[in-house]
Formats: structure tokens, sequence, C-alpha cells
């Protein structure tokens, strides 16, 4: 029987030689990946395997780390946490990397946390926003993302710098990622004086949410807030105008709703559905950390299309790996974790530097889809436009 760990797609990036054997064998430095290059979640997959992209094409036209190539070995995870898991378990025993990255949803990533702990090799988490991952409080696990706590205390001050909405109502996936914002939310909300009407969770991929919808309509909310991977997100909106669900803000915890293809008409997008929709956002091309909007154009050459924030958390995540091996002057697991640790590092995602627990301390903003495009509209001091009321489904052209 083939080993559980070949399940999962393979695939290497290098420049200059390839390596074989060992990690050390003095031809190229090797970090790990895991994301979702197939399965629910590989929009987002491959939003990061372009960002790692430009990133590596970088840090080897520089003369890559101690002199030598980085090499990044990419894992599959098919978008499963028992996937992401064997990923772990590939790259570490198989590959030897002494560093890994990843992955991209919260379900996988806190998956992956007790295997990393078991083996003694620092985690890179670029975008999983679950607050669990964290309080786990591994050694080894370093977040450059802001969490879900953060996402709900940004998204309950805009409401209240914007007419302070009494109700709200819940709506998100039965997995880490959305029970996390939804009990972020509902925490933080409540604490404000919000009074959560509605808590509606659901099985992610469903065809039809509109009794979801109808229940939740039922009860008025003037705002919902949802936690939706990108097919539920367009799913949802699309469904919300036809049960004629009309509250005055349509929030989220980001990712579909964040996603760079949720507004546009292509066959994975919500098109017009997506006009008025708010969501957190964690970097914009406009950001003005030096290397935003050189990181756009590198994005937007090689893909055609403008990066969402996950394929920059990408970028600055690989980028970190490879100061911090420079750093360590080591590929020993406990030179890179302390390296990580004393970490200050300017990025086109912003400034990166660790607590004690291993978070970054990332701003989070709000953005609204405008006439197909994301607009930065909260804080106010940096907004780049105002937002705009919600109007009524009937009311929209």
């Amino acid at each position: 029987m083939r080993p559980t760990w070949l399940l999962g797609a393979l695939l290497v990036v290098s420049v200059g030689a390839a390596c074989k054997g060992k990690q050390g064998d003095g031809k190229t430095i090797r970090v790990g990946v895991v994301t979702s290059l197939t399965g629910s979640q590989a929009a987002f997959g491959l939003a990061h395997k372009n960002g790692y992209t430009i990133a590596l094409n970088e840090i080897n036209a520089k003369g890559g780390v101690m002199g030598k190539p980085l090499e990044v070995v990419f894992y599959d995870d098919q978008s499963k946490p028992d996937q992401a898991v064997q990923g772990v378990a590939k790259l570490i025993d198989q590959d030897h990397v002494p560093l890994i990255l990843g992955s991209f949803g919260s379900e996988n990533t806190r998956a992956m946390v007790p295997a990393v702990d078991q083996r003694k090799v620092p985690l890179i988490v670029p975008t999983a926003t679950a607050d669990n991952i964290m309080e786990a409080g591994s050694p080894w696990v370093f977040r450059i993302c802001a969490g879900s706590s953060a996402y709900a205390t940004s998204t309950t001050n805009f409401l209240k710098d914007n007419g302070a909405p009494r109700t709200l109502a819940l709506i998100y996936e039965n997995t880490n990622f959305g029970q996390s914002n939804a009990a972020a939310m509902k925490t933080v909300a409540t604490a404000a004086g919000m009074t959560v009407v509605a808590d509606e969770g659901y099985q992610p991929k469903s065809p039809d949410y509109k009794a979801l919808l109808q229940r939740v309509k039922a009860k008025e909310p003037e705002v919902v807030y949802y936690a939706s991977y990108l097919l539920d997100a367009v799913t949802l909106m699309r469904q919300s105008e036809e049960v004629d669900f009309n509250p005055k803000f349509v929030t989220s915890a980001g990712t579909g709703f964040s996603a760079a293809e949720f507004p546009t008409s292509t066959d994975k997008g919500a098109g017009k559905y997506a006009e008025y929709t708010f969501s957190v956002s964690q970097w914009l091309p406009s950001s003005p950390w030096a290397g935003s909007k050189e990181f756009d154009e590198a994005f937007t050459k090689l893909t055609g299309g403008h990066p969402a924030y996950h394929a920059t958390q990408a970028y600055a995540a690989l980028l970190l790996a490879a100061d911090v091996l420079s750093r360590a002057k080591s590929d020993q697991p406990t030179a890179i974790a302390d390296a990580l640790r004393k970490t200050k590092l300017d990025t086109a995602f912003g400034p990166i530097q660790f607590d004690a627990k291993g978070q970054n301390a990332h701003p989070v903003s709000i953005t609204q889809v405008q006439h197909g495009q994301y607009k930065l509209v909260w804080p106010g001091d940096s907004a780049e436009s105002k937002p705009v009321a919600t109007p009524a489904w009937s009311e929209r052209h």
C-alpha cells in the first residue's frame, strides 16, 4: 500500500540545481508549504502559490539564503484537515524541511499544530484566523495575520462609527474558521451593546441556504456577519436577493467576501450581488507599507489580476522564512524558532514582530465593494471612499 502522504499532490518550485536527499546536502535550502491547491479552498491556495512564487523569485535573484538557492516544497492538503496533517509528516519526515508555512484554512492549520509540536519544527501561519490556533500555546507556531477577535473588534468599531446598529445576525460555516469568527463576533458585539438575534451555523458547500436566510430575515437584524468561504459567499448573496433579505449592513469575516474573485462576474464571482458588502481586510494594493505597490504590480504581471490580502500574506511569509533562516545561520528548527521570536521585519504586508504567544500585531481595516472594486472605507483617517448605505434589493439597478 502506498504511504498516505502520496495522496497529496506534491509540487516543487526551485531555482538552481534540484535538491536530492536530505536538507543540508549543500545544494539548496528547503522550506515546506502546506496549502490547498485542490478542493473547496483551491482559489485561495492558488493565491498562496502565486504569492510564494513572487517571493521565491525575489529571494533567489538576491542570492538565496546563506549563499544557496531557496527551494519551496509544496504539499496540497486538498482542503482537508487530515491531509494537512499528512503534509506535515511528509515534509518533515521525508523532505527534512526545518520550517513549514501554512495552511490556508483555520480547520487545516489547527489540525497541523499538534503535528509540528510533536516534531518540534516551526510553523509560520500566513492566513488562518481562528483564535484557537494561537490559544493552543505552542512555542512552535508564529502567526503573521490578525485573528478572529481582531476581525470582530474592527467590524464592531466600524459599526459604532456608522450609525451604531443594535441588532446582529451571525451566519457561519460549521468549521473551526466559521465557529471561531462567529464566537468572537458574538462576544465583542454583545460587549458593545448589540443584541445577537440570530445565530446560524451551516454545512458548507450546500446548494441552498434559502431556508436559513428566511429564518434570519424573520428576526429583522440591522447587521448580518458572515464567516464563509468563496463558494458559499457567492451562493448566500445570490439567494439573499431571492428571499429579499435586506439588512442595513452586510458584513463579513473576510475570506470568501474578500477574495479577489468575489466582486467579479466570472464563474467564481458574485458580480452585482457582491455590491455594498463589507469585509475585514488586512491589505490592499494602496496600503501604506513599502513594497505594496510593487507586489501588486508583480502579481498582476504574473496572473493578469490584482491580489487580495491572502496572496500578500503568503508573499510576506516566505520573505520572513528567508529572513529568519539567514539570521539563524542554521537549518536547525530550534535556532529558526529562536530567530522568529527576535523578528523585526518590514514587509509589503506591514511590519512583523511576534509577541510572547507568537502572534504578530497586524491592523484590520474594513472594505466595501463599490462598483465591482474593494474600497477602503474604515478607519476614516485612511479611507479612500465613504461607506455607502446598502439599498434594498428592490431598489438596486
